[in-house]
């Protein structure tokens, strides 16, 4: 089996001038080429599970008539296919205009938008022989104990190349390699399971020095299994009011769950309520709400390089910038690209993303980062009277409008009289958005920082699963609810 990389042959901007030229006589269009290549291993109990490979490469057509958009997507990359897919795309567009919600393409782009070309082009992924080695080695290194019942080792890779072309004549081509790796190991006791997981999102090449960098050890494998066969004898997490200390691999989620999604304006427009859900945000909010404390700094950033969801521009061509959206804990913008944006009449970000070019472009999170503060791990456990500190999310929970949430977590330490105390099993926290934010009074200065991500994050009808970075250093709240398993 080939490696990712060499699958397709480099013709996308061919196939895009194609399309174009069938396009002649319509005023406003614009055609995404995507060719995807991914290559997925597990091991599962030191047994390889068989290997899964896909590759596709597709075509996304999108005419404007009368301000409304339809679309034709077709894997069929002949003259045939693409003719049919611009007479789908110009059907629906057709009987749309008295229907529609909202504005059309954007506006012809300005700027120039350079290419995306991912650095690491001279870093060979390993080769499958390598990855089933590297994986059993791993897996191996966890068992440890014969209460160890489950042990996983994942690899996944992709490497995805996208071809822009619009109606200005504006060309844009980017390529990304993304890497998921994760292991978990899971024990399970006379009171039940725990376990202990490493993951992490991040694009870059799959080598085993980069994912030893990012602690693929067996040094840390085997550490999950003594943490996860520890958590087994580890008393339940009290419960009661206590501050709250959130490492970065649980903030990656409080970001994504509860500032993310009811940011992301096709929601607060109510596009997303019949599945991904709504938002307590109002479009009114923008400039005036105060979502958190004043130490909430947080950083729409699509232009960080190696967090998981870097471009140079989105999929309706809209250069990616930084900005903030939450500054000193004022909400300033929402995660609104072109079109909803100019529905809203709000200022756009570079966020409209499609999973693939079968799927329309929506608005999506990209690099959503909170900024680090001052404060070293001591110093924010050292204030801390009674607490808990909680790392790696278990379980989440939350309302369709994002007011109201409930999180899990694998594992947990007490804090007392501003000292780390023992290990603790099944702890939970739950809150209300605003004051959660609000009770924010630490964060945590850059060598607490850390950069994640999640690879499956889901929305839009039919769901486009689609990857996101999140970043953030250790952050502390003030008087949470905190509870354990028996409560």
């Amino acid at each position: 089996m080939n490696t990712p990389q060499t699958r397709y042959g480099n013709d996308l901007e061919a196939i895009a001038r194609r399309a174009r030229d069938l396009l002649a006589g319509t005023a406003r269009w614009r055609i995404l080429v995507e060719q995807t290549d991914t290559l997925g291993c597990l091991v599962r109990r030191g047994v390889l599970q068989p290997p899964e490979r896909s590759a596709r490469r597709a075509v996304l057509i999108t005419v404007e008539e009368q301000g409304a958009l339809g679309y034709g997507a077709t894997t069929d990359l002949s003259a045939d296919g693409l003719a049919q897919a611009v007479e789908r795309a110009r059907r629906m567009a057709a009987v749309l205009p008295a229907r529609r919600l909202g504005a059309g393409l954007p506006a012809d782009a300005t700027d120039p938008v350079p290419a995306f070309v991912e650095p690491w082009a001279d870093h060979v992924d390993m080769t499958l022989a390598e990855r089933i080695e590297w994986l059993h080695d791993l897996e191996i290194a966890m068992a440890i104990d014969d209460r160890i019942h489950s042990r996983i080792a994942l690899l996944e890779t992709t490497r995805r190349e996208r071809v822009l072309l619009d109606q200005s004549g504006r060309e844009q081509r980017q390529i990304w390699r993304l890497c998921q790796a994760g292991l978990r190991a899971v024990a399970v006791g006379a009171d039940g399971s725990q376990w202990r997981s490493h993951e992490h999102s991040f694009q870059g090449p799959a080598t085993p020095e980069q994912l030893a960098a990012l602690d693929f050890t067996r040094e840390r494998a085997a550490a999950l299994s003594r943490d996860a066969l520890a958590l087994l004898d580890a008393p339940e997490c009290p419960t009661g009011t206590r501050d709250l200390i959130l490492l970065p691999e649980q903030m990656t989620l409080q970001i994504h769950e509860s500032i993310g999604h009811p940011l992301e304006l096709d929601r607060i427009l109510g596009d997303e309520r019949n599945y991904a859900g709504w938002s307590f945000v109002r479009p009114e909010d923008f400039g005036t709400l105060q979502y958190g404390s004043p130490q909430l700094n947080v950083l729409f950033a699509p232009d960080e390089q190696g967090e998981f969801a870097s471009y140079a521009c989105d999929d309706e061509g809209l250069p990616a910038r930084r900005t903030h959206l939450i500054r000193g804990g004022l909400l300033e913008r929402p995660l609104g690209g072109a079109r909803s944006a100019a529905r809203a009449g709000l200022e756009p970000v570079a966020c409209t993303r499609a999973t693939s070019a079968l799927r329309p472009p929506i608005d999506r999170m990209a690099n959503l980062n909170i900024a680090p503060g001052e404060q070293s791990l001591g110093e924010l456990i050292g204030g801390v009277e009674h607490g808990v500190l909680l790392g790696q999310n278990r379980s989440w929970s939350i309302d369709q409008r994002r007011e109201k949430f409930q999180f899990g977590c694998e594992w947990g330490r007490l804090i007392e009289d501003g000292e780390l105390q023992g290990l603790v099993r099944n702890p939970n926290y739950r809150g209300r958005t605003l004051p959660f934010w609000h009770s924010l009074d630490g964060v945590g200065s850059a060598d607490t920082f850390q950069v994640l991500g999640l690879g499956n994050c889901g929305k839009g009808e039919p769901n486009q699963s689609i990857g996101v970075g999140h970043a953030s250093p250790a952050c502390r709240f003030r008087g949470i609810e905190v509870f354990g398993g028996a409560a």
